[in-house]
């Protein structure tokens, strides 16, 4: 029954875009099947009005004319209907050009690709799939890319838009089997290529924050509402990033390979060389840091504080156990 509306809603609108004149009800009902086969005059009039208010609410213009018979006749013209030119900004361009790689792994990947064609046609500074993006720049060996690999990520995409509530089992860095959570999921952030969703968590009533390479198994949907206020986007980033161990309370000291482990020299305090290839570094610490310093395994040994070396030891030891 959707597709048949949408079918016969497609076909009013290019009925009433095409012509050069206003149309009667008469002549629309003639032209488009589904109203051809309308049961009677009055099914087709409701048919008819419930139409043209769905288009009307879709943003169609349509104009109603009388004509020399005083029969009124309706018409959506081009002009009214055209939308103005779209201009992008370099940034803006790049911007568009990245978010659209997001769904290569995903199933609107065809959509994406489908509006970026569009776009390109309409002269903007798009690049095409595997291109780096042309802004009126010198072209880059480095092209910025954000994965979406993770089987969590659509669902839950869908459950933000639509403030649906869901379940899913997690497991968390230091737990060996995973348990279930119950999540109004507010919005998915990426940070240093990982993928977190921030929302209420029902059993523990409280804001909590979960990597979606943790999530095993399906996000399952729950019919209801929310029951805790979405705050705003700007808090709920900030929350993502003090979670994920941006945001650093203190400074931590570890030891670190030489060669290895850049990530960590980019945000160290400071580096001091211990030799036999080994290095000493100074870095902030903040909430996350044990599970970002796990992984680079055998590369970094923590030396203070006592209670981050041991939430380390803790991953590590849960890891091993599978």
């Amino acid at each position: 029954m959707a597709i048949a509306k949408a079918e016969r809603l497609m076909n009013l609108a290019l009925c009433l875009l095409g012509t050069r004149r206003p149309l009667t009800k008469r002549e629309l009902r003639s032209s488009i099947e589904a109203y051809i086969e309308a049961n009677s005059d009055d099914s087709f009039n409701r048919m008819f009005e419930r139409d043209k208010d769905d288009l009307r609410e879709l943003g169609l213009v349509i104009e109603t004319v009388e004509g020399i018979d005083g029969e009124p006749g309706y018409v959506a013209r081009r002009d009214s209907n055209r939308l103005p030119p779209i201009t992008l900004d370099a940034e803006e361009a790049a911007a568009l050009g990245l978010a659209a790689k997001i769904w290569q792994q995903a199933r609107l990947a065809g959509a994406a690709s489908g509006a970026l064609q569009k776009l390109r046609a309409a002269g903007m500074p798009l690049a095409a799939d595997g291109e780096d993006i042309d802004a009126g720049q010198p072209h880059s060996a480095l092209e910025p890319r954000i994965p979406a690999h993770e089987a969590a990520f659509e669902p839950l995409m869908l459950a933000c838009r639509d403030r649906r509530p869901v379940i899913f089992d997690y497991r968390k860095s230091n737990a060996a089997r995973p348990e279930q959570r119950q999540v109004e999921p507010w919005i998915l952030e990426c940070w240093r290529g990982h993928w977190y969703v921030a929302g209420w968590d029902r059993e523990r009533q409280a804001e909590r924050v979960f990597r979606l390479s943790r999530i095993t198994g399906k996000v399952r949907s729950r019919q209801g509402k929310f029951t805790a206020p979405v705050p705003d986007h700007v808090t709920v980033r900030e929350t993502v990033e003090s979670w994920a161990g941006e945001t650093a309370t203190g400074t931590a000291r570890i030891r670190l390979r030489a060669d290895h482990g850049y990530p960590l020299r980019a945000r160290a305090l400071s580096v001091r060389e211990l030799g036999d290839g080994w290095d000493e570094l100074e870095i902030p610490n903040g909430h996350g840091l044990d599970a970002w310093l796990v992984e680079f395994g055998p590369d970094v040994v923590v030396l203070e504080p006592a209670e981050l070396r041991a939430d380390v030891v803790d991953r590590l030891r849960a890891v091993a156990k599978g």
